[in-house]
């Protein structure tokens, strides 16, 4: 008789982490378009010279991606924030440094790269401006980050440039 309450509890069991994967909010194949991006990473320049170090984790049951990266020095630190937005079908970043920068992009994946744009600025010389990042999938596993500022639609300026390589 000690059978039947355990094999109905495994039954049980079974059910509730069914029912929890299928009940996932965040599982779609839109919400999984920037997983490439996850893990533990080395950055180097591309002049090959490290230029930090970055872990991009899943939290919130797997709705937020989180970055945190620090410079190779280790006084440069920042987070961003990362989400699919099922309403406006963008993903969205947060960006925050220790610098007191924040940044907000809006974009989606296109074949093997994530490209995202911020707002639009009108300069003082009435120019407008945006920044731009891209991640790009390397064959090798890799992901390229281009950080660009665009006036008036073209790359004016590249802020950052990074190879990301998995740690082991």
């Amino acid at each position: 008789m000690k059978i039947l309450p355990l094999l109905l509890g495994l039954m049980f069991s079974a059910f509730l982490s069914t029912a929890q994967e299928d009940n996932c909010a965040c599982c779609t194949d839109d919400h999984k378009a920037f997983d490439f991006w996850l893990g533990t990473w080395e950055v180097t320049l591309p002049n090959g010279n490290k230029a930090g170090q970055n872990l991009i984790e899943k939290i919130q049951g797997g709705c937020v991606l989180r970055e945190n990266w620090t410079g190779a020095n280790g006084n440069f630190t920042g987070t961003s924030y990362n989400f699919y937005n099922p309403g406006t079908g963008l993903w969205e970043q947060l960006w925050l440094d220790v610098a007191g920068t924040i940044l907000k992009l809006k974009g989606q994946r296109t074949g093997d790269q994530m490209i995202m744009e911020s707002e639009e600025t009108i300069n003082e010389d009435k120019s407008v401006s945006t920044q731009r990042i891209t991640w790009t999938l390397q064959e090798d596993g890799k992901v390229r980050q281009v950080w660009e500022v665009l006036k008036d639609g073209v790359s004016a300026q590249v802020l950052f440039d990074g190879l990301y390589s998995r740690k082991e």
